[in-house]
């Protein structure tokens, strides 16, 4: 489709376009390309990063796609990230290829790496080649006949696993009454439901193994099925600025056809808005197009659409609805701009990085003055840098990155309040803790018509909002709040005079009301804070466990189950997410460089600090009752 086939180490790359990831060599935003393949099969590929902290980018395209070629590498092997990956893929039940890359390059082992992808991410793999000469230039792959005894063996053994016919003639010994086409037909099948997952070996420096890795797309993956003719249905997996900052959204269209002037609908999580598409681009031949329409099966750029997020259903709300598979960033910087003329800019333009990127998890400090960010490591802080300098022209520093943790209520409080100056209105609410993991509910125990709903949804909407910060700064998970009493003045005036909303009840009472009736309640329910947990892996010669064992308790890790193999031994166990950079640095020393790691997050625990942890409140501080009342009713003035 291009006349030239880019290359990461000199920076031209089709689908790294930003600056940074082709100074860097790396994928920092997910891309879109669109090829055909033949006049039938056309393949719209989303490029995304393989660097954990940017798994954000994979995270919001796993709802969109048909199938996803997972890239190894025939040198590095299976890394920590690859399994995380993969297990989220084996999840969602995506259909899979393998891709082991770089067979070219110095030190490329493609059968040892096949014993890897056997052992670590699924043993459900059907090699489909073999190398020649791995680990030089002249590298070859040879696709395995359908009839070679190597190749039928192990993917009659593959497939036995859910094929009863196949396994009755494995059993048997009876496999060369199998033919090929029956075994290539169960392949197909198996793939598709994510049961068995071809591998291929190739470079794609060289183009050696590319071709077949071409064909297995075309003919093991499977295609699109909507119509467009049905009802419009698709889902936004990213958002972009143009170059007069208009929003773009990027839609993956599962049904019906979207064409330019057309009223379309879309939202998510209870929030729905509507707009007029001004302008459509559909991904086609290696580029983005201005086109009419787009329609079911493919990608398309809409602009217009000024409320659009990322997630948003557009249309009718797919089978597949994007939703969180990752763990949330738990980690946490102050961004400080270089000049105090900057603030301005630097919240403007961090708005724009959160438009794009959701999990960046701005939170702005109006008391002090900052803005802080959620991330996944110190490479995103980088880039996040890097970024604000070259798109938004804002130098900055940051601060220590700091732990995020949660708070969970410990018990169950209740506060209420009627009529308290200067707020015409009565909340009543309970708190209660919840199984974790349910998140926040809010429910009724009061009639829903006793006041305007308008009232009840400012207080519903207030809650969320005001259990951000619980009783240590922290965000509150997994509680049911309830609302116990309700009360409102209605719309009234002195005699013969138009209406005075001083005497009577506005949404602007509840919100202001609702956060001291709430910390109210949660301060006698009480909290305790939960940092977050990570699960970690290490690999290492088996002389080192005595130093690793001891690093490893100081770092507040607790080894959960440990194993030897020959000379090499395994332990797996959680750790604070504080400790994983700190465990990171300190394992090349204790291993003699030999050790591997691997980490994710795995769960929030109980911090065992006295006191806990705490985080500078952000908002007007309900729990200093004479301060909140003081400025609120400055406010209310």
């Amino acid at each position: 489709m291009i006349d030239d086939i880019g290359s990461v180490d000199d920076g031209n790359t089709q689908t790294d376009s930003l600056a940074l990831e082709r100074r860097r060599g790396i994928t920092i935003k997910s891309a879109v390309v669109s090829f055909a393949l033949d006049d039938a099969t056309t393949v719209n590929l989303i490029d995304t990063p393989g660097h954990p902290d940017f798994i954000a980018e994979v995270e919001r395209v796993l709802s969109v796609l048909d199938g996803a070629v997972l890239v190894v590498s025939a040198v590095e092997g299976v890394q920590a990230q690859t399994r995380i990956l993969m297990r989220t893929l084996r999840r969602l039940r995506i259909p899979v290829l393998i891709f082991v890359n770089k067979v070219d390059r110095g030190g490329a082992r493609p059968e040892r790496v096949l014993r890897e992808i056997a052992a670590k991410l699924t043993p459900a793999v059907v090699p489909t080649g073999t190398v020649t000469a791995p680990g030089t230039r002249t590298a070859t792959v040879h696709p395995y006949e359908p009839t070679a005894p190597e190749f039928t063996t192990r993917l009659t053994e593959t497939l036995a696993e859910h094929d009863d016919e196949i396994l009755a003639a494995y059993v048997d010994d009876d496999v060369t009454a199998l033919p090929p086409v029956r075994l290539r037909s169960a392949l197909h099948a198996q793939t598709a439901r994510a049961q068995a997952h071809p591998v291929y070996f190739g470079s794609a420096i060289t183009g050696a193994g590319v071709g077949a890795l071409v064909d297995g797309v075309r003919e093991l993956l499977p295609a699109a099925t909507g119509s467009p003719d049905g009802p419009v249905s698709g889902t936004v997996f990213k958002v972009e600025r143009g170059p007069a900052g208009e929003k773009i959204g990027y839609v993956r269209l599962f049904s019906g056809t979207v064409r330019v002037r057309d009223v379309i609908t879309f939202g998510s999580a209870g929030r729905t808005a509507e707009g007029k598409v001004t302008g459509i681009a559909v991904f086609d031949r290696g580029t983005a197009e201005r086109a009419d329409a787009v329609t079911a099966g493919r990608i398309g750029k809409l602009r217009g659409l000024g409320d659009l997020r990322i997630g948003d259903a557009v249309g009718v709300p797919p089978e597949r609805a994007a939703e969180q598979h990752f763990a949330p960033p738990t980690l946490e910087t102050v961004v400080v701009p270089a000049t105090p003329a900057d603030r301005g800019p630097l919240h403007l333009a961090l708005t724009q990085l959160a438009e794009q990127d959701p999990l960046i998890g701005l939170r702005q400090d109006d008391v002090r003055g900052e803005v802080s960010v959620s991330l996944y490591g110190e490479v995103q802080k980088e880039v996040v840098q890097a970024t604000l300098a070259e798109q938004f022209g804002v130098e900055v520093t940051f601060r220590g990155t700091t732990t995020i943790c949660v708070e969970r209520p410990t018990g169950t409080g209740h506060a209420y309040e009627k009529d308290l100056e200067p707020f015409l209105g009565t909340v009543g609410l309970r708190v209660d803790p919840a199984p974790i993991g349910s998140g926040i509910r809010f429910r009724l125990e009061v009639e829903l018509g006793s006041m305007p709903y308008a009232f009840f949804k400012a207080v519903a909407e207030t809650v969320e909002e005001t259990l951000k910060e619980g009783l240590y700064g922290w965000q509150v998970a997994d509680c049911t709040v309830t609302m116990t009493h309700s009360g409102y003045w209605p719309r009234q005036s002195h005699s013969h005079a138009v209406f005075d909303k001083s005497m009577s009840s506005t949404a602007r009472d509840f919100r202001h009301l609702t956060p001291l009736v709430l910390m109210s309640a949660l301060q006698e329910a009480g909290t305790r804070v939960h940092e977050p947990m990570h699960r970690f892996r290490i690999e290492a010669p088996d002389d080192t466990s005595g130093p690793l064992l001891t690093a490893l308790a100081r770092l507040g890790a607790v080894p959960r189950d440990q194993r030897q193999d020959g000379t090499e031994w395994t332990v797996e166990g959680d750790v604070p997410a504080a400790h994983v950079h700190a465990l990171e640095q300190r394992l090349p020393g204790l291993t003699r460089g030999e050790g591997v790691l691997e980490t994710s997050f795995s769960h929030y625990a109980p911090t065992r600090t006295t006191p806990p942890p705490t985080r500078p409140r952000t908002d007007l501080d309900p729990l200093d009752r004479k301060e909140y009342l003081l400025r609120v009713a400055r406010r209310v003035r």
